[in-house]
């Protein structure tokens, strides 16, 4: 493990990474905008719960094949660029959902508002495990902070991995409570939720097809 200084470095490092924006941060703002702070919530929950997928992964060595296999990787790239290209054109083509009328739906039915969680849960989840860069990302940037004579250097990474998806909840936290702040202070905010999914899908196709037409980093 790292000392203090290294580990403080790489507290902040995962925090500024956490906060660019990226395909994460659209899925968390976009819910939390949209059905507010609780979806937002369980939208950064689910993409964590991606993240310890992969820490998972690497540590048996799953990432590393992903860095030095062009076809696992190209495989895995394909999996998750459809995976997004899918999930924006269901937003693109989705019809306005006045939000009002949503939410007392789903107070009146408990059940169905449990199943639209789950949803938003596992959206994130394959969100994230389907992006081979996930885990690419993890074998080069967590192993900076083991230090060389390290014993158990597989337990390290597994640690630090840990302790980045932890760092990264509040941060998480914080993306959806700014986005539910706006939903609910701002009206022009309110008045644009219905042109949300389609502006949301877009940015999810774009995504999709970056990581479609990208190429394997160099190991």
């Amino acid at each position: 493990m790292p000392d203090s200084h290294h580990l403080l470095l790489f507290v902040l490092a995962g925090w500024l990474l956490n906060l660019t924006p990226g395909p994460d941060v659209l899925y968390i703002v976009s819910h939390a905008l949209r059905s507010g702070v609780r979806a937002g919530v369980v939208a950064g929950l689910g993409i964590t719960g991606g993240c310890f997928v992969h820490i998972a992964a690497a540590s048996v060595g799953v990432g590393a094949l992903l860095a030095t296999s062009a076809t696992a990787f190209t495989l895995l790239k394909w999996l998750g660029a459809g995976y997004l290209l899918w999930m924006g054109l269901r937003m693109l083509l989705a019809r306005a959902v006045d939000s009002s009328l949503e939410q007392k739906a789903e107070a009146a039915s408990p059940e169905r508002a449990t199943q639209s969680l789950r949803q938003v849960f596992m959206g994130g989840f394959w969100t994230n495990v389907l992006n081979p860069k996930v885990a690419i990302f993890f074998l080069a940037f967590v192993p900076q902070f083991i230090a060389p004579g390290t014993d158990n250097k597989a337990l390290a990474f597994v640690l630090l991995g840990v302790l980045f998806n932890l760092n990264a909840i509040p941060v998480n936290l914080a993306w959806a409570l700014a986005a539910a702040w706006m939903a609910r202070r701002l009206g022009a905010v309110q008045r644009g939720l219905q042109w949300l999914d389609r502006v949301a899908g877009a940015m999810f196709i774009g995504f999709g097809l970056k990581l479609a037409f990208s190429d394997r980093p160099a190991p």
